[in-house]
């Protein structure tokens, strides 16, 4: 969908448009309770809905914008997902959602009244393909899970789950990053320019969301870094409901490559630094394993601040979907946000930046292993080794949910495979 993973500094109210072109105007418009889908028929099938295809949106901020959506799956990447999928006689159903942050089982509700009302819609008895890009494969993950336990829930008559760059075993937010965000953000919350954007990634990072996907979040700087208790609570959830929906072909793929082979971001590096009006010898380090400074920050006129961490993995430069920022600039990666919002903060930044890192390592993304564990990021992805039936990884480490021809062409595929 190439939908970036975070939107710190496009419209939060719902519904707003955003500088994306303009996407054309849905067939039909369901509004849901929670969100809205917007379905685009196949020309095939002559403005009835026969095959539907529902494609989730998942973690940003605010509501979902359907050009943005629009923009990611057609026309920011060398495949054209919607068409190709419409060649095929799939009705595309894009799953939007009133607010991107708020808990997975929350919008999972609103995939719920999306799945229903696609089968109400339906004309014929073809199965539904359900699934989502980044947090929008978890939460169509739970949603056809819980319709599987729940006997008050009708049967979902869902044929495939699809997952693109989905965070099945975590997200990875980078703890410096998160330090930096709520460090500044309690600072300069209330500064006239870049008080807002450092208000609402700190928000996001502390939401709902945020914490369910992340393996380590921190509510402050100064925190240590540990699964969050809405991510214990999550797991617990999605444990209730069996895990994954039983009944269905479980297809998934990852923006990062099966090979081991990392991102090429060297551990314990300085990933980004600064002094100047507002920060003084303030920095951002690459994780690395063992006991680390992985990040100094200083106001100026006041005490520095420390940010450790213990027993993580080399995990910002492991093979992955990488963490991609949009910004007033043009795309950026995590620590390329930082460097903007120190400069934005009246500081020099050092020129040698390095600007990304993992967001979802590949073997959470296609549910082949702890991302926890140091040797399983880097070890080289098995078929045997996923919870997925099928998978395929990206022949290099790439920007999280880019649409490319070599992911998207294999999901046509594997849909049409079953029927």
């Amino acid at each position: 969908m190439s939908a970036p993973v975070v939107d710190v500094w496009g419209p939060v109210a719902p519904n707003a448009r955003s500088s994306f072109p303009p996407a054309p105007e849905p067939h039909d418009e369901w509004v849901l309770d929670g969100g809205t889908a917007w379905v685009y028929y196949s020309p095939l099938n002559r403005r009835q809905l026969i095959r539907p295809v529902i494609l989730s949106d998942g973690f940003s901020n605010g509501s979902s914008n359907l050009d943005q959506l629009w923009h990611g799956l057609e026309e920011n990447g060398d495949y054209r997902f919607v068409s190709e999928l419409h060649a095929t006689g799939r009705d595309v159903v894009i799953l939007g959602y009133n607010d991107r942050t708020a808990s997975i089982t929350s919008n999972a509700d609103t995939a719920i009244d999306c799945i229903r009302r696609a089968i109400a819609e339906r004309a014929g008895r073809a199965k539904l393909t359900v699934g989502g890009f980044s947090m929008g494969g978890l939460i169509t993950r739970y949603a056809l899970a819980r319709m599987e336990r729940d006997p008050a829930l009708p049967d979902h008559e869902t044929s495939t789950y699809v997952s693109y760059d989905t965070p099945h075993q975590g997200a990875w937010f980078p703890v410096a990053l998160q330090a930096f965000t709520h460090f500044a953000t309690d600072k300069w919350g209330e500064a006239p320019v870049v008080g807002p954007a450092l208000r609402q990634f700190s928000g996001m990072l502390n939401s709902p969301a945020a914490r369910q996907m992340a393996r380590w979040h921190i509510e402050k700087a100064g925190d240590t870094p540990a699964q969050a208790p809405e991510r214990a609570a999550f797991l617990k959830a999605l444990d209730e409901v069996g895990g994954w929906p039983r009944g269905v072909r479980k297809i998934g793929v990852a923006n990062g490559v099966d090979t081991g082979t990392g991102n090429g971001v060297p551990a314990g590096a300085t990933a980004v630094k600064c002094n100047g009006e507002t920060l003084i010898d303030t920095w951002l380090k690459i994780q690395a394993q063992g006991d680390q400074v992985v990040a100094r920050l200083q106001k100026a006129d006041d005490e520095p601040t420390s940010v450790r961490t213990s027993g993580l993995p080399e995990i910002d430069g492991a093979p992955g979907g990488l963490f991609t920022v949009p910004s007033p600039a043009g795309d950026t990666g995590s620590f390329g946000l930082a460097a903007l919002l120190m400069g934005l903060l009246g500081n020099t930044v050092d020129p040698d930046v390095i600007g990304t890192s993992c967001f979802i390592p590949s073997i959470s993304a296609v549910a082949a292993g702890d991302i926890s564990d140091p040797k399983a990021l880097y070890r080289p992805i098995t078929p045997e080794q996923s919870e997925l039936d099928a998978f395929v990884c990206a022949g290099r480490n790439e920007g999280h949910t880019t649409m490319t021809e070599e992911l998207g062409a294999w999901i046509v595929n594997e849909i049409v495979s079953v029927g």
